[in-house]
């Protein structure tokens, strides 16, 4: 193997990547040090390491802060071996540590979940700050940096293919709202690559907008990029638009040049095989009009992105991301899983190892952050690169755990590596672990099973497609039919049918697959329905109803004025008596479903005096519609309604504390499933009613008994101690820091009402809830079960619907003492005792019947008929009335020993009404002629509406139609007795 061979010059035209027979693996320290060297320097007061220190102070630090980046100069300098670490985790530490210095504030990464509702998955780091920049939220600090975590699935089919495709990847960036602009950010950006990392400035070149001249400007003049190596390029490369409409701005692009011996004439920076984009700097400065139009904006923003995949493979020399020690390991995992050295590999082996890891990297972090597998949405993501990954590793021919046990999971194996590497990219996984592992095992498990009944189904499809190909003389494609009923009646994802089908050849009809998807969906939406508010084309509430003000936190009555009527969605003035409508009014006590509590019931009146009638609506249902309107559902009563009346809108004070009851015990519920089974589960979903509650969870196995029982425990330990509930409303940020739990997928905004029971629970709510813990004075979990993969469900009651089920209880425990004649205490011995001797007599029964049917088919043995010569053949083909499944066996077993061999028997009965039995019973010498028993009774047992099948020599079947079961043991006797005559002669 050749050598690692450095040039004496980075200026020198030799490739940075030495020729070597297989990827090694990264080192913590891949810098060269070559002695005396010639390096490019960007003079400025680079700060290796730093501490993130707070913005108070900084705008007084201008100086400090300013970019000092002068023309490029040639140095001759003595380098220090090993004096920066190219590992990853330095390199993201470095990124930070050098935009900290220079006042920007250090922001955790958001979660792969987006508060965006707009988008699936976090696709980029500029995504958590998208609110800022479109100036709906104002800035919290005037610049930030971060290293967030990403998912794309959009170019999934090149992951591994290319030596840049990531499903997960972690994009470096600096932002600035308002800030500095485009000056500091390409300067730094600058001394960022060249300074702090070291890349050597020749080697880089950049990219701009074609019209923009002052980024052109800044890179050549005050930078010292040659022009020749500054590209102009088109809005397709180089502008970036928020939409149709608002921010917009040109980029400019850094590409690191493995090449540069191919000189710089006609040289294109998307080769990708010389060219690696790395840092991107998006410069906000328009605001796009619906004319199309560009107007200045007064705050312009900055949006950078730098890919830390791309990153480490430029500073440790390797061929792609994938061999990076970002990625890698988890690839060396693999490869020891499946017995199969990377480095001697061919490339489609290769290409399955770089699937493995890149895919593991998503999956591990996507759970970590709360995301299930699912057959929906962000779920099917994960579910999606689980069954791919489990997939390649079996074509790799990985077999079990890597511990010896040949039927266990793999891919928990290779999340461990995952999870070891994720310390500084997600400080909560390794504490999340059991959890990931846990689901990621049984997922495995449960497509193992998809993938083995599927691909016996798909392989059969494709040999017909193959098959009908070459008769027709046409290409081989699969009916997009049939990819369908894989996927819908088996579970096996139409992606991997394609994959599979494309390695032998064979396309598939994805338009019919598509028809077929969309016929499935109109059947699903027929099913459901949704209950809208619907207006009118000439009914435009938003413009002539104002936001309803609520004031049931504070009052269960209230005047108000109504303010609109609606009727089927139209517009009314005036509704007579008995009408359902729907009721807004200027201000309300009633409170609106929201947070998983269901709506107030009550009463909107209208007092008779002398100048109007009583009126009575009873209201059952309150939605909030079109921002903060509360639509109150209800039938008229009495008398009639009009717009404009001033009415009295009155809650049902016992259903309005019922719900206050749950609500409260269910945040109570949440602090002590976290302190029982741990601190990482969390709330995936609730419901807060007049009758109980119910409350969904993450969690990946049932809940034991005393885990139970000490929930419970801790509950009314709270309620007995009659702790008074704190609420306040602040900042959504402040609230944060002080530790208040946010319900996953809710959206809040800057100000959230924050409901704290002292020293047990903190959370951001908006529902209705006790004063004191007293109030709820009771609380038991009714149910817990299973909902989806590592979702789990608690209902339970509090209050008036504890009381209810405790005496409810207790009056069933009174029947059971009185009927059985003991005490409450003595109730489960005598069950136990009762289920005994039921079975006992169960048994002895069943052995009446056995030997009542063994003495029945004694007495029609000598009804056998002898078929066949020279060899004779008894055939026995009867009814044995009502005679059980169990008894038949028993009488076949006795008459298939009684006659002598050869001999073959056939039994029908019908034990009870709708239900058929029928055993068919052949000895050795029947066998030897080539009738099996299990093969024989299926075709019989279809004409009783049934089936069945077994042993060649015993076989049992059932169905449902009796009437049928003579004509069909005729037919067992027809057949039998004319092929044993033809088969024996």
């Amino acid at each position: 193997m050749e050598g690692l061979k450095l040039p004496s010059s980075v200026h020198g035209t030799t490739s940075l990547f030495p020729k070597f027979a297989f990827p090694i693996r990264p080192t913590t320290h891949a810098v060269h040090s070559t002695g005396l060297t010639r390096r490019c320097l960007a003079i400025s007061p680079c700060i290796i390491s730093c501490k993130y220190f707070d913005l108070k102070g900084a705008r007084d630090s201008h100086i400090k802060r300013k970019a000092s980046v002068q023309p490029v100069t040639e140095e001759l300098i003595e380098e220090k071996p090993n004096d920066l670490s190219v590992t990853g985790d330095s390199i993201r530490r470095r990124f930070l540590d050098f935009y900290a210095s220079r006042g920007h504030k250090v922001l955790p990464s958001a979660s792969l979940v987006p508060d965006d509702p707009t988008v699936l998955l976090t696709i980029a780091g500029m995504l958590q700050f998208k609110p800022i920049f479109l100036g709906k939220v104002p800035r919290q600090v005037p610049c930030a940096a971060t290293a967030q975590r990403c998912i794309r699935t959009n170019d999934v089919e090149n992951v591994g293919r290319t030596t840049r495709h990531h499903t997960f990847f972690e994009m470096l960036g600096n932002f600035s709202f308002g800030d500095y602009f485009k000056k500091e950010a390409i300067k730094w950006a600058w001394e960022l690559s060249t300074a702090e990392l070291g890349l050597p400035a020749e080697r880089l070149w950049i990219s701009v907008f074609e019209d923009d001249d002052e980024a052109f400007e800044i890179w050549h003049k005050e930078v010292g990029v040659p022009a020749d190596r500054i590209k102009r390029m088109g809005e397709d490369d180089n502008f970036w638009t928020s939409g149709v409409t608002g921010p917009c701005g040109p980029c400019s692009e850094i590409y690191y040049d493995f090449h540069p011996e191919r000189g710089t004439f006609d040289a294109d920076l998307g080769d990708d095989s010389r060219f690696i984009e790395y840092y991107n700097l998006v410069f906000m400065q328009y605001n796009k009009k619906d004319d199309g139009s560009l107007e200045p904006l007064k705050q312009k923003n900055i949006d950078t992105g730098m890919g830390l995949e791309r990153v480490a493979r430029i500073l440790q020399m390797v061929p792609s991301n994938y061999e990076t020690d970002l990625i890698y390991p988890i690839i060396e995992k693999a490869s020891e899983l499946a017995n199969i050295p990377y480095g001697l590999a061919d490339d489609p082996t290769k290409l399955k190892l770089k699937i493995i890891g890149d895919h593991m990297r998503a999956i591990v972090y996507l759970i970590s952050d709360g995301v299930n597998p699912s057959n929906i949405g962000r779920g099917y993501v994960v579910r999606r690169l689980i069954r791919r990954v489990v997939r390649t590793g079996r074509l790799l021919g990985i077999r079990g755990d890597g511990r010896e046990n040949l039927e266990g999971a793999f891919l928990p194996a290779i999340a461990e590596k995952v999870i070891d590497l994720g310390t500084h990219i997600d400080s909560d996984v390794k504490a999340r672990a059991p959890r990931i592992l846990e689901e990621i095992k049984r997922e495995e498990y449960r497509f193992v099973q998809t993938l083995e009944r599927g691909e016996e189904f798909l392989e059969l499809m494709i040999a017909d497609a193959l098959s009908s190909a070459r008769e027709k003389g046409t290409v081989p494609c699969l009916a997009g039919e049939d990819a369908f009923l894989l996927y819908d009646t088996y579970g096996f994802p139409v992606e991997i049918t394609v994959e599979v089908a494309e390695e032998n050849g064979v396309t598939v009809d994805m338009n019919a697959f598509d028809t077929e998807m969309e016929k499935q969906r109109r059947r699903s939406q027929a099913a459901h329905h949704a209950i809208k508010l619907e207006v009118g084309e000439d009914a435009d509430l938003t413009a002539n109803v104002p936001d309803t003000e609520f004031l049931g936190y504070d009052t269960l009555s209230a005047r108000a004025v109504i303010k609109s009527l609606l009727v089927n969605g139209k517009l009314a003035i005036r509704v007579p008596e008995g009408g359902e409508v729907e009721v807004l009014l200027d201000k309300t006590p009633f409170y609106a479903e929201s947070g998983g509590q269901i709506a107030d019931h009550g009463l909107i009146c209208v007092s008779d005096d002398e100048n109007q009638q009583r009126t009575v609506v009873e209201i059952r249902d309150v939605q909030k519609s079109m921002g903060n309107l509360f639509v109150h559902k209800g039938t008229i009563k009495e008398g009639v309604l009009e717009v404009g009346k001033e009415v009295e809108a009155e809650v049902d004070p016992k259903l309005r504390q019922r719900a206050k009851v749950h609500h409260t015990a269910t945040h109570l519920l949440q602090s002590a499933l976290k302190k029982v089974i741990g601190q990482e589960t969390s709330q995936a979903g609730s419901l807060v009613a007049f009758d109980r509650l119910r409350f969904d969870f993450n969690f990946h196995r049932p809940l034991l008994d005393d885990e139970i029982l000490e929930i419970e425990r801790l509950i009314n330990g709270w309620i007995g101690d009659a702790a008074v509930l704190r609420t306040k409303v602040m900042p959504l940020t402040e609230a944060k820091e002080a530790g208040a739990i946010a319900m996953f997928g809710e959206k809040y905004g800057e100000e959230v009402r924050v409901v704290e029971v002292p020293g047990v629970s903190m959370e951001l709510c908006g529902g209705t809830h006790v004063s004191n813990t007293a109030e709820i004075r009771g609380f038991k979990i009714i149910s817990e079960q299973g909902i989806a993969s590592g979702i789990r469900r608690i209902e339970a009651v509090a209050g008036e619907a504890f009381i209810e089920y405790v005496n409810s209880r207790d009056n069933y425990m009174k029947q059971l003492c009185n009927n059985l004649k003991v005490k409450a205490e003595e109730v489960t011995t005598r069950v136990d005792n009762l289920l005994e001797e039921l079975r006992t007599a169960r048994n002895e029964v069943s052995l009446l019947r056995s030997k009542a049917a063994v003495h029945k088919a004694s007495t029609i043995a000598s009804k056998a008929v002898l078929v066949g010569s020279p060899k004779e053949i008894r055939v026995l083909v009867e009814s044995m009335d009502d005679t059980d499944a169990d008894s038949l066996k028993s009488a076949a077993e006795y008459l298939i020993d009684s006659l002598q061999d050869p001999a073959a028997v056939v039994l029908g009965s019908s034990p009870s009404e709708g239900k058929v039995s029928l055993v068919a019973a052949f000895t050795p010498g029947v066998v030897e002629l080539g009738i099996q028993a299990g093969k024989f009774i299926g075709p019989i047992a279809k004409l009783c509406g049934g089936g069945g099948g077994g042993r060649p020599n015993f076989a049992q079947a059932g169905g449902r139609k009796p009437e049928n079961l003579s004509n069909a043991l005729e037919k067992a006797r027809s057949e039998l007795m004319a092929t044993l005559s033809e088969k024996g002669s």
